[in-house]
């Protein structure tokens, strides 16, 4: 016999103990908060219209008798799961799961939960995680690996849940994007190179696949032809985001005929590779290197000597995109086009570069 969406004063709920309770129990919660049982349910199920205080005083007695929603029940009367999936690349890189912890953190305070998954830059991954989230039926999904893959923009639009993404603006209904702003942040650590003295700047390139990196060398070249400073092609070197990735690319930079005298990085974990590298080769920083990381995670500060680095804020981001999720799910996905929103970036000045020696920039 299939079964029947329960009506709202039949909303089940269950006991600490896991017991399940019946609509008796909503009359006994209505008598406690002088409530009718049908407020009850309505405020259970986080229907909006219910009055703040009425809500209340229903939650008060709720936790009194020690009873908690069936959410399975609950979704099915409200037509919504308060889920919100959440995919990011890893979780070894700490800007990562310090979005993770303020994602959750604002969630909480929302009464929403969030299902998590990592992915590495894996379509597959991300195609499967997608679909897991579809079948636990979530209101709406954060993609924050800075930089969808173009080709599974139509498996996420064929779906009519919320979406946000960073750094992938494309056309697609339901979509929304959330657009770092490389270029103010790259440009100050550029410019404040460059009142350094510094002329021969080179750049350690995120994934190519992936858009924030080209985004981040975008500006990086644009920076650049701003002063009319030269970039050599040697001077701009691929990497992985990675700390082993930022050692490969210093010894690649360090064996230059002409080295570089400062170094912009796509993010701090290759930064910090460089500059365990550059203590291997013996060059001092910041007075023979300067060096700029991405992302200013904590350990930047405790870095020798400290980094310094562009910012970004892991809370403003988690806020933006679980903001842009509740404002899609209230609308028509269908109808949401070219929904973006800016995150700011600022460089914050550390220990890691200097004035440069007159005869090393005159090279």
């Amino acid at each position: 016999m299939p079964s029947q969406v329960p009506k709202p004063g039949s909303v089940r709920l269950r006991s600490r103990r896991g017991l399940q309770r019946t609509a008796t129990d909503l009359k006994e919660i209505a008598r406690r908060a002088q409530v009718s049982a049908a407020t009850v349910s309505r405020a259970i199920n986080g229907i909006p219209t219910v009055d703040r205080r009425l809500a209340r005083r229903v939650w008060k007695v709720v936790d009194e008798l020690g009873y908690y929603p069936d959410q399975q029940a609950r979704a099915l009367v409200s037509g919504r799961s308060r889920i919100f999936g959440l995919i990011v690349p890893e979780l070894t890189n700490p800007i990562f799961s310090e979005i993770v912890q303020a994602f959750e953190h604002i969630a909480a305070r929302n009464d929403y939960e969030v299902l998590l998954r990592s992915t590495i830059h894996d379509p597959k991954d991300m195609q499967l995680a997608l679909r897991r989230m579809m079948e636990r039926r979530v209101d709406g999904v954060a993609v924050l690996t800075f930089g969808m893959e173009e080709s599974l923009t139509p498996t996420f639009a064929s779906h009519s849940v919320p979406i946000v993404v960073v750094d992938a603006r494309h056309e697609t209904p339901g979509i929304a994007n959330i657009r770092v702003n490389y270029q103010n942040g790259i440009r100050q650590a550029v410019q404040h190179l460059a009142a350094l003295r510094h002329s021969r700047i080179a750049l350690v390139a995120g994934p190519p696949n992936l858009k924030s990196a080209q985004s981040q060398q975008l500006a990086f070249e644009q920076s650049m032809n701003e002063l009319r400073l030269e970039i050599p092609p040697e001077f701009i070197v691929g990497g992985d985001h990675t700390i082993e990735g930022g050692m490969k690319a210093l010894t690649i930079l360090s064996a230059l005929p002409a080295r570089p005298t400062a170094i912009l990085c796509s993010n701090d974990m290759t930064a910090i590779g460089v500059l365990r590298q550059a203590s291997d080769h013996g060059i001092s920083i910041p007075q023979q290197l300067s060096v700029v990381g991405f992302d200013d995670i904590p350990f930047a500060r405790f870095t020798t000597p400290p980094l310094t680095t562009v910012q970004i804020s892991r809370l403003e981001l988690a806020t933006l995109a679980f903001e842009a999720l509740l404002e899609d799910e209230r609308s028509d996905p269908s109808m949401v086009f070219n929904r973006e929103y800016v995150l700011a970036t600022q460089l914050t000045l550390r220990s890691t570069t200097m004035l440069t020696p007159p005869r090393a920039a005159g090279h």
